[in-house]
């Protein structure tokens, strides 16, 4: 192995670190202790899932001086599991480890108005939107923008900071109950379906990645994604690959980065947000590829070389919210959590229970993902429906997302 000194690659014996004990973290030390790394968790939950499964859990706020220092002790390399961990720590570890992605990405991704003309910049289109921290901003917004979605600057994910706005009264509303913070107001466009791509960028620029992903939303979080040769498109396919090239190398980036992008009716794609981590809509590449997201993001920490994914298997993920334990919805008062009926889903085919190690279920948390995998597309698709059925989730495949 490596000393800490900053030498790549790091090799298996050495220990990588992480800020954020959630489920991504959980998942990237699993792939780092499964690869022979020791795996260090900064997180100030005690309960937090990372933490519990890690060699070493320090309990501290991301921007405690004192735990930073101990997690570079500990640790020959650093990533982070979220994009909301402060910058400045970041950029603090980067003195003495390396670190990734690099803070300056993290920024980026912290603020929509940085991230859109980031977007600009490298000539991936965004739906046509307007920056508002002033109340002269918002008196001047053109009427074409409405009806939109006016989107917090920061902190916004998982639908939070988001209203739908159809007149201007609207949105002047939407704006005061946000508390007058910089915000984004983006058009509404005529959506065919979601879709994402995810890739792995080493430090020497190259760049691998995963078969773009069609993606489902309820609520505004992730709830199907389905991913097969048949899910999109080859044109809107490539182009999404290309414009998730093109943002990360127009940062610089190491690591694992999400591009999450809206393909409109009339076969044109436009970018949504990026996510400087692994994402949700890449868990299935756990069972259906032949190297996990989460191994790619280990061997761009390391900075070992990075092997072009192939996917084995038509693969479709469903997210596991705290509802499932509630089977009753609003109309269960008693408001007592049941587990759902694991043995019988476990019993289908090709079927992959992640449950993330959160001790309480609670309606809207992530508590984990079930993937569907099988010889072909049809098999994968009555399977996810049978489990969707008796997890007491709508529909899904054929006619959500064919």
């Amino acid at each position: 192995m490596s000393g800490k000194n900053g030498d790549l690659p790091i090799l298996p014996g050495a220990t990588l670190g992480v800020l954020g004990g959630g489920q991504l973290g959980r998942m990237f030390a699993h792939a780092a202790q499964r690869m022979g790394y020791f795996t260090a968790v900064l997180d100030p939950d005690t309960d937090s899932p990372a933490g519990r499964v890690s060699h070493h859990h320090i309990h501290t706020d991301y921007d405690d001086v004192d735990g930073l220092a101990r997690l570079a002790g500990l640790a020959d390399a650093v990533t982070t599991e979220f994009e909301n961990v402060p910058a400045p720590s970041l950029e603090h570890l980067a003195v003495a480890r390396p670190v990734s992605p690099a803070a300056p990405a993290i920024a980026i991704a912290q603020d929509r108005i940085a991230e859109k003309a980031h977007f600009t910049r490298c000539g991936v289109p965004c739906a046509p939107y307007a920056v508002i921290e002033t109340a002269a901003q918002l008196a001047a917004i053109d009427d074409n923008l409405l009806p939109g979605i006016l989107k917090t600057a920061r902190l916004g994910y998982d639908g939070k900071g988001q209203q739908r706005v159809k007149t201007r009264d609207e949105l002047v509303d939407a704006w005061q109950a946000a508390g007058c913070v910089p915000c984004v107001l983006e058009k509404m466009l005529p959506l065919e379906f979601e879709c994402s791509v995810i890739l792995a960028r080493g430090r020497d620029g190259q760049i691998v990645h995963f078969p773009p992903q069609r993606n489902l939303h309820r609520d505004g979080i992730l709830a199907v994604t389905e991913v097969h040769a048949q899910n999109m498109p080859k044109t809107v396919a490539q182009g999404a690959i290309n414009s998730a090239k093109s943002i990360a190398n127009g940062l610089g980036y190491v690591g694992v980065l999400c591009v999450e992008f809206f393909a409109l009716a009339d076969g044109s794609l436009v970018v949504n947000e990026m996510a400087p981590r692994p994402h949700n809509s890449g868990h299935y590449t756990m069972e259906a590829c032949d190297v996990s997201q989460f191994e790619l993001q280990v061997r761009t920490l390391a900075g070992l070389p990075l092997a072009a994914p192939r996917q084995h298997s038509p693969a479709i993920m469903l997210n596991l919210l705290g509802d499932l334990w509630f089977p009753g919805g609003a109309d269960n008062k008693a408001d007592k959590p049941v587990a759902p009926r694991w043995s019988e889903v476990l019993a289908l085919p090709g079927a992959h229970l992640h449950l993330y190690g959160k001790i309480e279920p609670r309606r809207g948390r992530k508590m984990g993902h079930l993937t569907l995998t099988g010889a072909t597309l049809e098999a994968v698709r009555a399977t996810a429906s049978q489990a969707a059925l008796l997890l007491g989730l709508p529909a899904v495949a054929t006619a959500d997302l064919a």
